[in-house]
């Protein structure tokens, strides 16, 4: 792995398929500016919680600022679960953030409608696609609507990234959210009343999300976060500059319209093959096939690698950026990662801070179960019964490269 001067400890909870821990108890929100690359860290651990916005339909939006006392600030939306900032220190102690997202929930609201690029946004019920959005269980045929050249991507047209979710900030003050949603039985045309929380925390050096969900009819659910990263600061021109090791020695092979043919095919010798550490640009212009239906006029990323290892141990993926030196290992306990190099994004103006994002401006890493795996029994189950938790933690670590 690359060089890394802060470097990982272990995920602070194991995953299992337990019954979930209690949500933390309401505290009294605090008002809470966001916070600018440039302002001053706080020197101890909190949360602090004020208003966003309000919905078309007169609902408010609020915003959670956490903040690590160490130099790591996040800011976390109630609408769409939303990642809004991520504040991260260079190797010189310059903090920039590195998401991509904008500064009032009108443009978020502006970009759903229309781009729809899920900035920072939790995903669900189901990531990725499902081919023609239809699948069975038990019998049963199920049809979610299509969003995305005839088949359903991220859940459907009104997924998670687009609902109103209830926050419960921890009650001692540390740097943790709940956010809980109840997903209906039949929303988005998909079985079963949902309970779903995710517990967004600031930790020493990153950002750890912990998910968990329960049903009460069988149904099938893949959660994930698509938080679009630059390491440079978002709003820096490219990502193709960065270098990125994925653990991975095969992918979801896929058609041209990005849906699995059910076939895992090793990344040696082919544009996919990051086990050693590799710049984005490097290949990606390269003429293969898969790298032009994910973007038919230069090229791009956007396909599910199969981890060969998955958890505390073993980082899925290490980001490194040249001239800033910050570095982001990507920890998760699911058996696939989404790398997309922002490839339908040709140019958006009024980004955080006035910025404007450009065509391979950013990279998500989406961890996950495989696309449309619904329809394909060899690839691991999505599925969800009754008395069954589902759980995920992923965690986003950050350090410097000297």
């Amino acid at each position: 792995m690359m060089r890394i001067a802060v470097m990982v400890a272990v995920l602070a909870a194991a995953v299992c398929g337990c019954k979930p821990a209690e949500a933390p108890q309401a505290a009294t929100p605090d008002t809470a500016a966001t916070p600018s690359a440039s302002s001053t860290p706080v020197d101890t651990p909190r949360v602090g919680a004020s208003d966003f916005g309000t919905l078309p339909d007169g609902r408010t939006v609020q915003k959670y600022t956490l903040d690590n006392g160490r130099g790591l600030t996040a800011v976390i939306l109630t609408y769409g679960g939303i990642i809004q900032s991520l504040i991260v220190p260079d190797r010189d102690g310059k903090r920039d953030d590195v998401v991509l997202g904008y500064d009032t929930l009108e443009d978020y609201l502006k970009d759903g409608a229309s781009i729809n690029t899920n900035f920072g946004a939790l995903i669900g019920r189901y990531a990725n696609r499902i081919a023609k959005g239809t699948f069975s269980l038990d019998g049963k045929t199920y049809r979610i609507p299509t969003n995305n050249n005839g088949n359903a991507l991220h859940g459907g047209p009104q997924g998670f990234a687009t609902r109103l979710w209830e926050a419960t900030p921890a009650a001692d003050g540390a740097p943790s959210v709940a956010l809980h949603y109840r997903s209906v039985d039949g929303e988005m045309g998909f079985p079963g009343n949902l309970d779903v929380t995710v517990v967004y925390t600031l930790e020493t050096d990153g950002l750890k999300l912990d998910y968990r969900a329960t049903t009460d009819k069988p149904t099938v659910l893949n959660l994930t976060s698509h938080a679009y990263f630059n390491l440079a600061g978002a709003g820096a021109e490219s990502v193709l500059d960065h270098t990125v090791q994925i653990n991975a020695s095969q992918y979801t092979q896929v058609d041209a319209e990005l849906i699995p043919t059910g076939e895992l095919v090793a990344v040696e010798g082919t544009p996919l093959d990051f086990r050693t550490p590799t710049t984005l640009g490097a290949r990606i212009h390269q003429d293969y096939p898969a790298l032009k239906y994910a973007e038919p006029r230069q090229g791009g990323y956007d396909f599910n690698w199969v981890l060969d290892k998955a958890g505390a141990d073993t980082p899925a993926v290490v980001v490194e950026e040249p001239t800033s030196g910050r570095t982001m290992s990507v920890y998760t306990t699911e058996p696939g990662m989404q790398l997309y190099t922002a490839n339908s994004i040709d140019r958006i103006e009024g980004g955080k801070g006035g910025k404007t994002y450009l065509h391979w401006g950013a990279l998500a890493l989406e961890a996950q179960h495989f696309p449309d795996s619904p329809n394909h029994p060899d690839f691991p189950s999505t599925r969800l019964d009754p008395g069954q938790t589902y759980t995920q933690t992923t965690v986003y670590r950050f350090g410097v490269a000297r």
